[in-house]
């Protein structure tokens, strides 16, 4: 069967969309998965988590341990992350995140959005024993990204249930919205105990030409580090690399104009 007749084909779609929904169960950054595992989390038949995790291993998009018969992620998306991580320009984001980091004594983190999430994409948070996921909603730099949502992103309103991490997350999309409005006219957002207590958060947009956020860029640490004191310098310091990161992870065409006198 030809491609174009494959992509034709009843059920095609759905077939697409099954082998990435087992592609993303391994978001978590958790321990390999059986077959099982994945007809568990996605709410199918073993027989058929089997058959679709055998046709991506067979891609190279999965790889399975010999011992155990799990699965984990395979080198074709380790490929294509590090493709997308380079063609984006974010390997010249590091160097620019690590001074900032140095600056405040604090993690600096850049992320983008995907769907109700933010992906960590560079910075100190980017570990192997730490997912990179973070909802949007209690996260400063998930409200920096629904603040500046481009086109087609969605608001609060297009977000499933909010979940609480703390007693100060905020559950209820109006207050969300109210809290955006906050973020919008102060040009940063917070986030202080709403994901994990202890941990406070500011981040700024990355903005492109047109206004949008294309990126996110956070300073974290504990309340102790990002006191109320603090809080001027810090943001200082984190627009000054966020505009350097305009310019350094944008095209020409995309930027902002330069600040004015």
């Amino acid at each position: 069967m030809t491609e174009t007749a494959a992509a034709r084909a009843p059920g095609g779609a759905q077939a697409v969309r099954r082998a990435l929904d087992v592609l993303h169960c391994f978001h978590d950054n958790g321990p390999d998965l059986s077959a099982s595992d994945l007809a568990r989390r996605l709410g199918l038949p073993v027989s058929t988590a089997h058959r679709l995790a055998r046709t991506l291993l067979a891609a190279g998009f999965l790889e399975q341990d010999p011992r155990t018969s799990r699965y984990r992620l395979g080198p074709a998306v380790t490929e294509l992350g590090r493709l997308s991580y380079h063609q984006r320009g974010l390997h010249l984001a590091a160097p620019e995140l690590a001074d900032l980091a140095e600056r405040t004594g604090a993690t600096a983190d850049l992320a983008l959005r995907s769907g109700p999430h933010a992906v960590i994409v560079a910075g100190g948070s980017v570990t192997p024993k730490v997912g990179l996921r973070r909802p949007l909603h209690s996260t400063a730099l998930g409200k920096v990204l629904l603040a500046w949502a481009r086109p087609g992103e969605g608001g609060p309103g297009t977000l499933p249930p909010l979940p609480a991490f703390t007693d100060r997350t905020i559950v209820d999309p109006a207050a969300l919205e109210r809290e955006l409005e906050r973020v919008r006219t102060d040009v940063y957002a917070v986030n202080d105990g709403e994901s994990a207590l202890g941990v406070r958060t500011l981040a700024v947009p990355v903005l492109d030409g047109a206004g949008y956020a294309r990126f996110a860029l956070a300073v974290r640490a504990t309340p102790e580090v990002i006191t109320p004191e603090r809080t001027g310098g810090l943001l200082t310091e984190a627009r000054s690399c966020a505009r350097a990161l305009e310019v350094l992870l944008l095209s020409p065409a995309e930027r902002r104009p330069p600040a004015g006198p």
